[in-house]
């Protein structure tokens, strides 16, 4: 069977699964207090900058790449173990680890780790429909990545990060940083674009 193929069949088997994700995230993140939308009250598609208060809050946004990281980097991860891993069991994987962040990602102990670096300093989590937006384009990277070559994965996770990193000043390898081991010379390199920058201590 085919890696596209296989990929299909995988989906349409747990496409149950995964729909049951997306509402489980929705209604765990709704309970705890967070907007279906942006407060805003209106829904964007793409919001260009991490800078604006509508980050994390519409559809796509540059942390919408990291996402899509997510799902890549659960393929390649599968494909780098010594034994062979079926498609089916890669997909769960990508639909446990999904949830499983989205949900973590809004308790207090996240929350605060996120805001005890600078650049993120007043985050109050995501909106449902970016949570559940950013979880679907994880499985968009993972589909993506299953249906490709190992070589041609590794260059989009690599020209993603890049692009993420070089024009939004963060991507996934630089928000783990910032929240497990802030460096204060990359912390200021993302406060250059930053039109409010805070204050110094």
């Amino acid at each position: 069977m085919t890696g596209g193929v296989a990929v299909l069949w995988s989906v349409r088997g747990l496409s149950a699964v995964a729909l049951a994700g997306a509402v489980l995230i929705g209604v765990t993140l709704w309970s705890w207090g967070q907007p279906l939308i942006c407060t805003c009250g209106h829904v964007r598609l793409w919001v260009g900058t991490i800078f604006s208060p509508d980050n994390s809050q519409h559809v796509a946004d540059w942390y919408t790449l990291s996402h899509i990281v997510h799902g890549m980097l659960v393929v390649l991860a599968g494909r780098m173990l010594p034994w062979r891993v079926d498609i089916r069991t890669l997909l769960a994987i990508a639909i446990v680890t999904g949830v499983a962040w989205e949900i973590v990602e809004h308790t207090d102990w996240v929350l605060n780790r996120f805001r005890a670096a600078t650049l993120y300093q007043g985050y109050l989590g995501d909106s449902v429909l970016n949570a559940v937006a950013d979880y679907l384009w994880m499985l968009g990277g993972f589909a993506l990545a299953s249906a490709s070559p190992t070589a041609l994965v590794v260059a989009f996770v690599a020209g993603l990060e890049l692009t993420a990193a070089l024009t939004a000043r963060d991507c996934l390898a630089l928000t783990t940083l910032s929240v497990i081991y802030p460096v204060d010379a990359i912390e200021a390199w993302q406060q250059e674009l930053n039109p409010n920058p805070a204050p110094p201590d």
